[in-house]
């Protein structure tokens, strides 16, 4: 079936003639020939089946169904307006709401520092920022829910391309009884059959920690998982064990270091690194690779003491 509807340069003419009610005039103003928006003008009523004007010798004027039609097309141009001056700002990618999303064990204490900087350089840069396991991340991110999500799942794939932002150590915490307290550094081999705190399988850290501890000796207390790094923290400081923190956890929340010890353990630096990651055709890449040189300065300059940013 032939398109009957009018395109937006015929609906201009329109409006133009009306305003003017002449067409040499309207022509001028368009900077067209008055031949051309003529046959245009003709080729719209032939398509809409409708004539918009009454000719004469004494001028142009609007035919009933011309006036019922006018509002409704300087509406139709007004919107097209108010489209176009919104797509060029989105088309700068700085002005826009993005969907991001982070890991629990991550997202309360890095995007407090990074967030007032990254307002100042785009006022009118939102995200609407969602937790969630790293695995369930990548997952949703891949079905279109996130554009963006920060994750230790670094690996590129087909779908989703990465960006390293920084690197976070993982600190060894003991309870004041312990008899590791107050040692700065400890051997690897003084954590070998250590009884280790860690949060619930369905996070993603406990993985990370399971893996430490499979490589040093230790073990999980399976029945005494914590639900957040909060929890794991009061656990320690109860004395039911030892644990691995995060180090922006611990920057950010150990208000209390008499209660809790953090040690390093000697020539065994334990790091999680974490990436910004999104879909691989997403429109926006260009922007996102932009986003991630201001992300790794910012974090460079607000938490440079708990994390090393990398190139």
């Amino acid at each position: 079936m032939k398109d009957k509807s009018p395109t937006l340069s015929q609906l201009n003419y329109f409006v133009a003639v009306a305003k003017h009610e002449n067409f040499r005039a309207a022509a001028n103003q368009l900077g067209i020939s008055q031949p051309t928006l003529t046959g245009q003008i003709a080729t719209m009523e032939h398509a809409i089946g409708v004539t918009l004007f009454e000719r004469s010798r004494s001028g142009t004027r609007l035919t009933p169904q011309g006036r019922s039609l006018l509002a409704s097309a300087e509406k139709v141009l007004q919107a097209s307006q108010r489209f176009s001056e919104q797509a060029a700002s989105l088309s700068e990618n700085s002005q826009t709401t993005y969907r991001l999303g982070v890991p629990p064990t991550l997202g309360p204490y890095l995007l407090p520092y990074i967030l007032p900087d990254l307002h100042k350089t785009f006022p009118r840069l939102k995200f609407y920022v969602r937790e969630a396991a790293p695995h369930d991340l990548e997952a949703a991110l891949s079905r279109g829910e996130f554009d963006l999500i920060i994750s230790p799942l670094s690996q590129d794939s087909e779908k989703l391309s990465s960006a390293g932002l920084f690197e976070e150590p993982l600190k060894f915490v003991v309870p004041s009884d312990h008899k590791l307290f107050g040692k700065s550094l400890i051997n690897p081999s003084d954590l070998a059959g250590e009884r280790v705190l860690t949060l619930e399988n369905n996070h993603h850290f406990h993985y990370e920690v399971l893996q430490i501890c499979d490589q040093l000796g230790a073990r999980i207390l399976k029945d005494y998982e914590g639900t957040s790094l909060d929890t794991l923290r009061q656990m320690v400081a109860m004395g039911m064990g030892v644990a691995f923190l995060p180090g922006l956890y611990i920057q950010s929340e150990l208000h209390k270091p008499e209660a809790l010890h953090v040690c390093e353990i000697s020539n065994l630096p334990i790091v999680r690194k974490h990436s910004l990651v999104w879909r691989t055709t997403s429109a926006n890449r260009v922007f996102y690779r932009e986003l991630v040189v201001l992300l790794r300065q910012v974090i460079a300059q607000r938490l440079g003491a708990a994390v090393s940013a990398v190139d």
